[in-house]
């Protein structure tokens, strides 16, 4: 067996290895990496609301009121007002009867299936969905079968087939890589037929997509009711920390008494739901954030598209451009930050073998002459024919 020394070289090698920023500036439209000031379009910040200042008054005041951590789990004493507050203006703001607080999207995810499934069930997910979906599945030892992405015709194949009743479909709402939305009308559709729950990740989708910003459901106009559970998370479009799910009533009481990841860690601190708290107000009282997004995203993919890129079926914030080997994508984020423009190479094992890409996202703190700028630098990439 090759020692670890020896497998980080050949990763390397391969052109997969994997390298952390050390940002020396807050998040923004613009950043600064090794004293070099980058336009950033690879932040999760769609809003542009990691770094506004009512939101980061909120943290500081939470923390002067409330401390600086939580200091205990939820069920022994770091269950503080802040926290019971948010879940239930997150609840109202999703419309379900309740929502649920976790540490991060990871751990959310990993809580409700471990709650309600066990190895003798059966778990249904999207062959693309994120990394915290397929870890789910695989800790509960359950039996799980993978279906073609968005590819509800053979999921249906599938249930149908199915020996013993399927506990949960699995599924991103916003696939992360690719920007695409899941097709929540059919699973519904189907998850209420054969009697399971669809967990619905739409952690790219809060904030960002519906009338009022409240995710993918409103978007698809899909009505966030049993069969459906949505996780959701806020440090994306909410500019935060942490993440929800929601649902009926005993779906959350049931999370409460059986999720591991919620009963077993340490609260988010107060102050960090305190800022929250007041992201989700500017969420709902600023959908400008929403229309200038989404206009920069049109105006981006008209331009690409005139610059003969081909582009992925995303009208989301994410817009991948699919460069195939690890070495092209890296060549073009290198050729990108050298012209002053931070989108890192995204390779394999977060995306399959041979669609390495530059995933370019959008802000709302973006403007119209930065996307301008992006789109001039990237024509300067394409081979001439």
């Amino acid at each position: 067996m090759k020692t670890l020394h020896e497998q980080l070289l050949r990763r390397r090698a391969e052109n997969l290895y994997r390298e952390r920023l050390v940002l020396d500036s807050p998040q923004g439209a613009e950043v600064v990496v090794d004293g070099q000031r980058l336009l950033a379009f690879c932040s999760n910040d769609y809003l542009g609301l990691a770094g506004d200042a009512r939101v980061v008054s909120a943290l500081a005041e939470g923390a002067r009121r409330w401390g600086a951590g939580s200091g205990a789990s939820h069920l022994v004493s770091g269950h503080l007002r802040p926290h019971h507050a948010l879940e239930e203006e997150l609840a109202a703001f999703v419309g379900t009867e309740r929502a649920l607080l976790f540490s991060t999207g990871y751990m959310a995810n990993l809580g409700v299936v471990a709650a309600l499934a066990d190895r003798h069930g059966v778990l249904y997910e999207d062959k693309l969905n994120h990394a915290s979906l397929i870890d789910a599945a695989r800790l509960t030892r359950a039996r799980v079968i993978r279906y073609p992405h968005a590819d509800v015709v053979q999921l249906e194949t599938m249930l149908a087939d199915a020996s013993r009743p399927a506990p949960l479909i699995l599924t991103d709402a916003v696939f992360s890589m690719d920007g695409d939305l899941a097709p929540l009308g059919s699973l519904m559709k189907l998850a209420t037929r054969h009697g399971a729950r669809l967990l619905a990740d739409d952690a790219h989708g809060l904030g960002v997509l519906g009338e009022n910003g409240r995710g993918s459901f409103e978007q698809g106009g899909v009505p966030l009711a049993p069969p459906a559970i949505l996780m959701g998370t806020l440090g994306k479009a909410f500019g935060t920390f942490g993440a929800f799910v929601a649902g009926e009533a005993d779906l959350i009481e049931t999370l409460i008494q059986r999720a591991r990841t919620y009963i077993y860690t340490t609260a988010l601190p107060p102050a960090v739901a305190e800022a929250t708290r007041t992201s989700l107000k500017i969420v709902q009282e600023e959908p400008w954030r929403r229309t200038h997004l989404h206009a920069l995203v049109a105006r981006f993919r008209h331009g690409a598209r005139a610059s003969g890129f081909s582009l992925a079926e995303s009208t989301t914030p994410i817009q991948p451009l699919i460069l195939g080997s690890a070495d092209a994508a890296l060549a073009a984020s290198r050729r990108l930050r050298d012209a002053g423009i931070l989108v890192p190479a995204i390779r394999p094992p977060t995306v399959p073998e041979g669609s390495a890409r530059l995933r370019i996202t959008f802000s709302a703190a973006h403007t119209e002459a930065q996307v301008d700028r992006l789109l001039e630098t990237l024509a300067t990439l394409k081979p001439q024919p």
